[in-house]
């Protein structure tokens, strides 16, 4: 048996392992373990050779913005600045057709550049802007939908947790791709406000019979104190890097302190409430990283297989040509989001396909991008649409179901699918702030 059949093989049995419940990293280290051992016919030099990935995956320095960003995210949640995005974004658009629905995506806008975190925004916004939306008359169904739809924005506009795992994965920089995701991110949230907008015109019974939010305004001497101490936070970390003043680690540090200052500064945060921080923070950057090293286990026994350099001969002779390539990948992960979350779709599908399409002449930064956007659409997708889970798990009303939300959520997935055609047709959306 060749390397290559048992590349093929791993890849397999690492499927059907996945899809019979074995944990991602666990079924990525042992498929790994067993291919390299398999491979070199030694089970000590198999060990060895992953235990020197591990070190290698969790040495790196630029590992350092997972644990930060993390934590910077966890504080800012914490501390409420969702409610204040929120009301912030809701004296902006509560005029709108559907102004309500507008400001949460605005509001989910603002709280993903503070966090990255897609998660933590459902969540958030859940509890916050779902309550509002029933009240003033929308469609309970819309108004999930909404959340669910406008809480992928935090793994698109910087920083995002996923653009730093991309960047790892892919050895490409974390700065790059961070400045990369400022415009698909715009265009997402512009296409998401829009489509509410639109949605509210033509589709009213969807939508449902909203009032005017009247109680939305600010009183002008409270706007400064809701929107500049965000503004703040993002001018610190976004500024900082894109000016050269921080590299992103030093960034998330910069972020995740400033964050703790205004915490405490506005007596939003105590010292139990920063205990809850820290232990969430804990969690998933432990998580974080066993992903991780397993990815990268897994990339060296590709790598040894030579599966990855077959497969790209594969599609040289089949000659799918360039953009073949590119929209089979795109329909691959949109189609693996249906049943496996956004992280293990990356740590299984990136190593894999960058020596494909490295050949080919493929900006690695972009091709970040493409990865997120078509990796995201996976959280508003059935059966898994784990965005979906989170705004069940945190809803106190038995009478929205799961179906409900998944139902109220298409119409963004649709959306996504329109700005992601139109990154893949015009790179310079992606690049074009890219020095």
């Amino acid at each position: 048996m060749t390397p290559f059949d048992i590349g093929l093989l791993s890849l397999l049995a690492m499927g059907i392992a996945v899809m019979a419940g074995l944990f991602v990293p666990i079924a990525l280290m042992v498929t790994s373990f067993v291919g390299v051992w398999a491979i070199k016919g030694s089970p000590d030099l198999a060990a060895k050779l992953l235990a020197l990935a591990a070190n290698d995956a969790i040495s790196s320095y630029f590992f350092g913005v997972v644990p930060l960003f993390v934590l910077m995210g966890f504080i800012v949640s914490e501390a409420g600045f969702g409610r204040d995005a929120f009301d912030v974004a809701n004296a902006m658009f509560r005029r709108l057709k559907g102004g309500l629905g507008v400001s949460t995506v605005g509001a989910n806008a603002i709280f993903a550049a503070i966090t990255g975190i897609s998660i933590a925004s459902a969540a958030v916004f859940t509890r916050i802007a779902v309550p509002q939306m029933i009240r003033h008359g929308y469609n309970p169904r819309f108004a999930v939908g909404v959340v669910a739809g406008s809480s992928v924005l935090g793994m698109m506009i910087p920083p995002s947790l996923l653009l730093i795992l991309f960047g790892i994965l892919a050895e490409q920089s974390i700065g790059d791709l961070f400045i990369a995701g400022i415009g698909p991110g715009l265009l997402l949230a512009l296409f998401f406000s829009l489509g509410i907008v639109a949605m509210a015109i033509f589709t009213p019974r969807f939508v449902g019979n909203p009032e005017a939010a009247d109680e939305g305004a600010i009183p002008p001497g409270d706007l400064p104190a809701k929107g500049l101490p965000i503004a703040g936070l993002i001018a610190l970390v976004l500024g900082g890097i894109y000016t050269g003043v921080f590299t992103p680690v030093e960034a998330g540090a910069m972020g995740a302190i400033g964050a703790l200052a205004l915490g405490f500064a506005m007596r939003r945060l105590t010292l139990r409430s920063l205990w809850t921080v820290l232990v969430e923070t804990g969690i998933v950057t432990a998580t974080v990283c066993f992903l991780i090293i397993a990815a990268q286990m897994y990339s060296r026994m590709l790598a040894l297989s030579g599966l990855p350099a077959g497969l790209g001969s594969l599609a040289t002779d089949a000659e799918l040509g360039y953009w073949g390539v590119i929209l089979i990948y795109c329909a691959i992960v949109i189609a693996m989001g249906m049943i496996l979350d956004s992280s293990s779709i990356m740590l299984i599908l990136v190593p894999l396909m960058l020596p494909v399409v490295i050949p080919m002449g493929v900006d690695l930064i972009w091709f970040g991008i493409i990865t997120v956007l078509a990796v995201e659409i996976g959280l508003l997708t059935p059966p898994f649409g784990i965005s979906v889970y989170v705004i069940k798990a945190t809803l106190d009303d038995p009478s929205i179901s799961l179906g409900d939300i998944f139902r109220g959520a298409a119409p963004f997935a649709g959306i996504m699918l329109i700005v992601l055609g139109l990154v893949l047709a015009f790179p310079v959306i992606a690049t074009g702030l890219v020095p």
